[in-house]
């Protein structure tokens, strides 16, 4: 297997974008990814479209390390959604040279949020910026299926849908839908690990998404099931936010920790593939 490893924003957070980047070079990722924007009122992201210098320093250090930002986040697209709300949004993500926006599906008129997802992805186009919209199950994209629906609906060739092993397994969808997903519309997957079980409450499942991921291995989603599932050069962005053992152990050991657990999940993934 053949992927390449992004370190995304919340498994270093709050650490600013050039920080993260040397981080990353240290460590051995290949990218890692931004929060440009909020992903709910006051939480965290780095204010790369606001603070110039802030941006410069961040593209100087992408050209000293080598290191590349592979996505940015996040795009809520709602029933109130006009693409120029964004424009400062996918300027930025231009000029730190990403590929990819994760995108969240707020809308519940499904209709109207696949018009909107077209047009954020017409927007993002000249960018050269892919839109993967990622299901969660307390959204209104909820699962691998309605995604799919959406990006196939949309009909834009840089609409993509992005798999979060943590919403895989908490919501309805199977392994086989994720075989099911094209290639073309996948640009990476995120990988992390949770406690077996789906909780019952939006409000749990938002904390564990948010606050309480665990290191690949260390849980119970068939990881190297999803693993299996998905291309084997598709990107992983490890996307592992833990309030109690990432300020415990600090940002470099938690990101020491990820890869190698990653590694491990993917090599299995491929013993597994080699004996069936």
């Amino acid at each position: 297997m053949t992927h390449i490893y992004s370190l995304a924003y919340l498994t270093s957070a709050p650490m600013a974008p050039p920080d993260a980047l040397v981080l990353a070079e240290k460590l051995g990722y290949q990218a890692i990814g931004v929060r440009i924007a909020p992903a709910a009122p006051g939480g965290d992201f780095s204010p790369l479209a606001t603070d110039p210098a802030l941006l410069r320093e961040t593209i100087r250090c992408i050209e000293d390390t080598g290191v590349p930002v592979f996505d940015v986040e996040i795009a809520r697209l709602g029933a109130d959604f006009k693409a120029d709300h964004f424009a400062a949004f996918l300027e930025t993500a231009g000029r730190l040279k990403a590929r990819a926006i994760l995108v969240a599906g707020d809308d519940p008129d499904e209709a109207r949020l696949t018009e909107s997802f077209a047009a954020f992805c017409r927007a993002a186009a000249p960018y050269d910026l892919t839109a993967d919209i990622e299901f969660m199950p307390w959204t209104a994209v909820k699962n691998a299926r309605a995604a799919l629906r959406i990006v196939t609906n949309a009909g834009e060739p840089n609409g993509r849908v992005l798999v979060d092993a943590l919403h895989a397994a908490r919501s309805a969808t199977t392994l086989d839908d994720i075989v099911g997903l094209p290639r073309e519309l996948l640009s990476y997957a995120q990988l992390c690990d949770a406690p077996a079980g789906i909780p019952a409450s939006n409000d749990e499942l938002i904390h564990t998404a948010r606050c309480a991921r665990l290191l690949p291995g260390d849980g119970g989603i068939d990881l190297a099931g999803v693993v299996r599932a998905l291309p084997d050069d598709l990107p992983l962005s490890l996307e592992i936010p833990n309030d109690e053992w990432l300020p415990k152990l600090g940002a470099e050991e938690w990101g020491r920790r990820a890869l190698a657990a990653a590694r491990s999940i993917v090599a299995r993934a491929a013993d597994r593939r080699a004996t069936t």
